[in-house]
């Protein structure tokens, strides 16, 4: 089971109650697919994906990208049992969409980088080392399925 101080909670309720889903969810995922070529084959049914503007203007993807953070709520509110609450989620992805699991900390790392972006001189060092904990902490859980 993880700890999380005080201080590591409200940073990242912070950072989760600042976050715009339907603007940050699409730029984060989009990020990773453009970055990233090689996720994009997860989502082949969604139509165009052959360039940077394709895949920024895709609404399914907007559509993905939004309902992701609305996932990470679910983390949010059960902090003490991440592995549990995405339990579910780490069968799908591994055995019906068979992700590879390296992803899910490639799209942490473009959300940090969005969110970095977003908050400037805000994004500390402290409020980043919660952060990245709080996503090390789901990527684990999402992966547990693979282990």
């Amino acid at each position: 089971m993880v700890v999380w101080t005080e201080d590591e909670r409200a940073a990242i309720s912070g950072i989760m109650g600042g976050l715009l889903y339907e603007d940050d969810g699409p730029k984060a995922l989009c990020r990773c697919l453009i970055v990233y070529p090689w996720t994009q084959r997860y989502f082949g049914a969604f139509g165009n994906l052959y360039n940077a503007e394709a895949i920024m203007s895709n609404t399914q993807i907007a559509e993905h990208g939004t309902k992701i953070l609305h996932g990470l709520d679910r983390a949010l509110k059960n902090m003490d049992n991440i592995k549990e609450t995405y339990a579910e989620l780490s069968v799908l992805h591994s055995e019906k969409l068979h992700v590879d699991p390296d992803n899910f900390k490639l799209l942490a790392d473009c959300l940090t980088i969005v969110i970095a972006a977003k908050m400037g001189n805000s994004f500390n060092p402290d409020i980043q080392a919660a952060w990245q904990k709080f996503l090390s902490v789901v990527v684990s859980a999402l992966g547990r399925q693979y282990h």
